[in-house]
């Protein structure tokens, strides 16, 4: 049986160019934070839950609105669903300002199209409430199901958002305005590129005034007034910084056989065998006979099993020292690796020191 493999190998180019500090690096301190909360999405078509803990939930909100159930009598409805609730809250968010909320089903609701999420609050890693959403839930996904049981779905019906759903009530406190100096944290650790960082802000405003702490953070000298600091910012972020090449470094998608290598990577003298072996087990009709037996015997049915075997001829391929990602590519492209027969390939070069790349999987 031919067997037809695609291979893809990306280039992964990084070369040094210059990028703006607000994209390479932030300032401590301005941060997002997580809010998370638990309510009721009401007015589903039959698409709700039945869990114990959603009953209870329906049965006091009922009761919070004067509402009391007689004696013995459950809270059940198939149009309320309980959601855990997630939001993210800006750095410097202010009172009134509005924030999108994700709603997702913990029980076992089968869709929240078309429900509305009652007032629920938001609160903060300290148990404080920030937020207060309510509003309707905007569904992606869709499922249906058939009389015979048949079901089918698309995306995850039981996820939705709710945009600008969420008002906010409390600021965080932020240390942006307190002491003397700022720190910029790179979003990638880099010592040299620290030093640019570095460099470049004590030539525009004199020696001294950054100061590299180590491979990611500078820290700045920086205005104590509010206004100024801002604009001292302004200033800041928009200069331009070299930023360093990456290390030689080898991505490999274990999913898709994506494999990115990037432009530093070499590798040492090495001889490397390439070979196939497949298997191939297909299912035979299964054999019916006799037990033997002339009067009173039983049936036999006996299944079968058809075993193949191929095993294609080996490639070997050499690399001399130093040798480039062209010859890597050209190599592996000459024998018609497959994805993971590369990533066996590179694996081995990194157990037996012949590459200088870190190799990662993903």
């Amino acid at each position: 049986m031919k067997r037809i493999v695609l291979l893809i190998m990306c280039l992964w180019v990084v070369s040094v160019q210059a990028e703006r500090l607000k994209d390479i690096a932030s300032v401590q301190g301005v941060r997002d934070n997580q809010l998370f909360g638990y309510g009721l999405v009401i007015g589903l078509n039959g698409t709700g839950d039945s869990t114990p803990f959603t009953n209870q939930s329906f049965a006091s909100m009922l009761s919070r609105f004067g509402v009391t159930l007689p004696e013995g009598v459950s809270a059940t409805s198939q149009n309320v669903a309980a959601v855990s609730l997630t939001a993210t809250l800006p750095a410097f968010a202010k009172p009134g300002q509005k924030i999108d909320v994700t709603a997702s089903s913990i029980g076992n609701a089968s869709a929240l199209s078309g429900g509305t999420l009652l007032l629920s609050t938001l609160k903060g890693a300290d148990g404080a409430v920030y937020a207060i959403a309510q509003g309707n839930v905007v569904v992606g996904g869709l499922g249906a199901n058939g009389a015979d049981g048949s079901r089918i779905s698309g995306n995850v019906p039981t996820v939705g958002r709710i945009p600008n759903g969420a008002s906010v009530e409390r600021i965080v406190p932020s240390s942006f305005n307190r002491g003397d100096t700022l720190t910029f944290n790179l979003n990638r650790p880099d010592f040299t590129t620290a030093k640019h960082v570095s460099d470049k802000i004590n030539d525009l405003l004199g020696a001294g005034v950054a100061t590299t702490l180590d491979a990611t953070s500078i820290r700045v000298s920086a205005p104590r007034d509010p206004s100024q600091r801002v604009t001292f910012l302004s200033i800041l972020e928009n200069l331009e910084v070299d930023v360093a090449e990456e290390r030689a470094r080898i991505v490999v998608n274990s999913r898709t056989g994506t494999i990115i290598i990037g432009q530093h990577v070499k590798v040492s003298p090495a001889a490397i065998t390439h070979g196939s072996l497949t298997v191939t087990i297909t299912e035979v009709p299964p054999q019916v006979g006799q037990d033997g037996t002339v009067t009173g015997g039983e049936t036999i049915v006996s299944p079968r099993a058809g075993i193949d075997i191929a095993e294609d001829s080996g490639h070997m391929f050499m690399f001399d020292p130093g040798a480039s990602l062209n010859d890597i590519v050209r190599a592996v492209n000459q024998v018609g690796a497959a994805p993971g027969d590369v990533m066996a390939i590179l694996e081995g070069l990194k157990q037996a020191g012949a590459i200088n790349a870190d190799l990662v999987v993903i």
